[in-house]
């Protein structure tokens, strides 16, 4: 397995490059997508630790994390844009392209499938309902690896003039204002629709919001050690109304902080009897 994971990070490397161009707009997301690949597989690696996940375990959780975006390089570079919405789905560009993949073929048909249903859910508003708590915990795990960098990727972005250098995510007006809708999923602490994002202003309480979809008291302590919260929070309006859902976003992610993660090998004993326990545990 340690050889096949050497062989995947060499075939991925040399993909990416082979996306290298001289237009400077598709360069720009190709470079900031390799970089991204790169931190990802990092964070699923630490996590997989943390979580107390076996040799094999931590091993399936750095190919997620390696293979999970390899359908943003023929996104972009088709379509020069991240939003999926005006162009493919960029998990299922990335399930097209491990499926052409002969590397892919020599992990075994379960693990395979591990890492397929992870990737075809990290980008998902929610997981598709799955009985199985292996997947169920990879596909979570990789959210949660994938969300904490992209408060890395989209913090120099947060200012005004950070509208008009952005890259191509979801299409917004340069405004800094809130819409009605994202204060009031801001002041009632829940997600919502990001496909009503209209403003430079809703796409900042977008990541604010991502904070009621982390599962891991771990990825949460790392965005809080990181400061992702208070930068996105400080490049805000303060009206009274947005203010209480800073509060409310504090207070979550401190009691976030202060839970402990269940080890897996325990997380997975309980679940074979008492599943709802473990999802109150680990939402």
């Amino acid at each position: 397995m340690q050889q096949l994971l050497r062989e995947m990070h060499t075939w991925m490397t040399a993909y990416m490059k082979s996306f290298y161009t001289a237009d400077k707009e598709v360069m720009q997301g190709i470079l900031i997508k390799e970089t991204h690949t790169g931190y990802v597989t990092a964070n699923m690696v630490a996590l997989a630790k943390h979580l107390g996940l076996d040799a094999h375990g931590r091993q399936l959780a750095e190919i997620m994390g390696l293979f999970h975006d390899v359908g943003r390089f023929r996104q972009y570079s088709l379509y020069k844009t991240f939003n999926d919405a005006q162009s493919e789905d960029h998990a299922a560009l990335a399930l097209k392209v491990l499926a052409e993949l002969p590397l892919m073929r020599r992990l075994a048909a379960e693990d395979r499938a591990l890492v397929r249903f992870a990737i075809k859910n990290h980008n998902k508003k929610a997981i598709e309902p799955t009985e199985d708590a292996r997947s169920l915990l990879f596909a979570k795990m990789l959210r949660d690896a994938d969300k904490l960098d992209i408060y890395r990727v989209l913090a120099p972005y947060l200012s005004a003039s950070g509208a008009e250098a952005a890259p191509n995510f979801v299409a917004s007006l340069r405004s800094q204002d809130v819409s009605p809708a994202f204060v009031r999923a801001l002041v009632e602490g829940r997600q919502a629709d990001y496909h009503a994002i209209r403003t430079h202003g809703d796409r900042k309480v977008v990541r604010l919001l991502w904070v009621y979809d982390i599962y891991f008291s771990w990825t949460m302590r790392e965005i809080a050690r990181k400061g992702y919260i208070d930068k996105v929070i400080h490049a805000l309006p303060h009206g009274r109304e947005l203010t209480l859902g800073f509060v409310r976003v504090k207070s979550y992610v401190a009691a976030k902080c202060a839970q402990e993660d269940v080890p897996v090998s325990c997380e997975m004993a309980v679940r074979e009897h008492r599943l709802p326990d473990i999802e109150r545990i680990s939402q």
